[in-house]
């Protein structure tokens, strides 16, 4: 495979400030000149795979570990903040926004806050006119964006967190068979903690009374979801040290967001817990990523499954980069994460074209779909509806669709792409991000014209929408 242009200055200043070396010592232990080091450090030279395969025999790294994942995450997220008319004419285009986010990340996401509270606030103040001498944090990101941001931008993979919960799955024997057993055993030997199901309030799945010692869990709650939480529960007694170090370090603006994000790092310790890195990794790769299967084996539901694969990029020993998301009816994003170039939108609702939407129709299946963004990349994407159930006939039966898939060039890993023909441009349907940022000029089902392009309307003649996209 070849390797495209790298330029990854920052990270390769990082190495050399870890192994405290001059520019000069660097450049002789990898064998270049020390102004070739100093052009790769301010990204005016790319790295070439000579320079490459030093680095990983000098320094032990994984090649893997250079790539660009979270550049891209930061370049997309750049990108759709800059398509806000309130930089026209002032864009700068791909090539100067690929070196912000290689050589000043920090920078990137510092312009990414502002335009998030700029967007925030500009939102309130049409929409709440009569409120406008309120207090001005209404222009601050939320709590839970802000959560859903450091989980974002750590690629999903808390590694503290899953090496010791591999640890401790292994010493329990989970991985495979009676979760409920072992789980509940550990809780009563270790931490004098009875579990028990119970008829609970429709609406509570898990309650603990501190005075009784007793974990109360909703008797009708899917098994999945069961030994889930009686996991959370162990994270929160086996982990709590960590988990605060891990959330404290991350800088939070406030305290609802520092607790937020406890409840999530709770939540990837549990998930961590059942479904343990080394061993779900092994038998994700043998299945060949076939959900249904690796449900049934890990007693596990498809969306835990799902969100766990997205999280399997501990360095060394990657998974398949693949991107999930959770959607409801509405068209919301509920879960979010992608470890691929498809990056989702931070405003406005899905795409229309991607089949997603379709999944609610197909109640039971798993519906595929060959799918090609703006950019060129091309997807095989994975869709599904599943229902939280549990709550009983009275009572409303939330329906979201999955959305999981991966690059074309991962999809030979995957059982679904078995009778598909990947080669063929015509078999790849055309999607885009959100409407307010795509490109494409003559989609079908545009809702909204892009950002940055100006709109033509003839008078005298009507297409599929009232206005016709500019040539950029």
């Amino acid at each position: 495979m070849a390797i495209g242009k790298l330029f990854i200055g920052r990270k390769v200043r990082e190495l050399r400030g870890a192994n405290k070396a001059t520019q000069a010592q660097f450049a002789e232990r990898i064998g270049i000149s020390t102004s070739y080091l100093n052009q790769i450090e301010n990204n005016q030279r790319p790295v070439s795979a000579a320079v490459l395969v030093a680095l990983a025999e000098k320094f032990q790294i994984n090649m893997s570990e250079l790539s660009s994942g979270e550049g891209d995450r930061l370049l997309s997220a750049l990108t759709e903040a800059l398509t806000d008319p309130l930089f026209e004419n002032l864009a700068p285009n791909f090539q100067e926004l690929k070196l912000v986010t290689q050589s000043a990340p920090n920078l990137a996401r510092a312009f990414i806050r502002a335009h998030q509270g700029y967007k925030r606030n500009n939102e309130q103040l049409v929409g709440l006119s009569d409120s406008l001498g309120r207090s001005a944090s209404l222009a601050e990101t939320t709590p839970y964006e802000e959560v859903r941001d450091f989980f974002h931008f750590v690629d999903n993979y808390i590694h503290a967190l899953d090496v010791e919960a591999e640890k401790l799955a292994g010493e329990l024997g989970l991985g495979e068979g009676d979760s409920y057993s072992i789980l509940s055993r550990f809780l009563k030997s270790q931490h004098r903690i009875e579990v028990k199901r119970s008829e609970t309030d429709n609406d509570v799945l898990r309650q603990f009374d501190r005075s009784s010692g007793t974990l109360s869990i909703n008797r009708y709650a899917p098994i999945s979801t069961r030994d889930f939480q009686i996991a959370l529960k162990i994270a929160q007694l086996h982990a709590p040290d960590l988990i605060q170090s891990i959330a404290r370090d991350a800088n939070f603006r406030s305290v609802e967001a520092l607790e937020i994000c406890k409840i999530g790092l709770q939540n990837y310790f549990a998930g961590a817990l059942l479904l343990p890195y080394g061993e779900f990794l092994s038998a994700a790769n043998s299945l060949r990523h076939d959900l249904d299967l690796l449900s049934a084996r890990f007693g596990a539901s498809l969306e835990q499954v799902c969100h766990r694969l997205s999280t399997m990029q501990r360095p060394g020993n990657k998974g398949v980069p693949v991107f999930f998301a959770r959607i409801d009816r509405a068209g919301n994003i509920t879960k979010r994460h992608s470890s691929t170039k498809l990056q989702f939108a931070r405003f406005g609702a899905a795409c229309p074209l991607w089949n997603v939407h379709e999944a609610f129709e197909a109640q039971g299946r798993i519906i595929r779909q060959l799918a090609e963004t703006p950019d060129g990349a091309r997807y095989l994407c994975l869709a599904t509806q599943i229902t939280k159930s549990g709550a009983g006939y009275h009572r409303p039966q939330p329906r979201y669709a999955i959305a999981f898939g991966c690059e074309v060039s991962y999809a030979h890993a995957f059982v679904y792409a078995d009778d598909l023909d990947l080669s063929a441009k015509a078999n790849f349907a055309p999607i885009g991000i959100s409407c307010r940022i795509c490109e494409r000029v003559k989609c079908p089902q545009r809702a909204v014209p892009p950002l940055m392009r100006k709109l033509q309307v003839n008078h005298d003649k009507r297409t599929i929408l009232p206005y016709v996209i500019a040539e950029a």
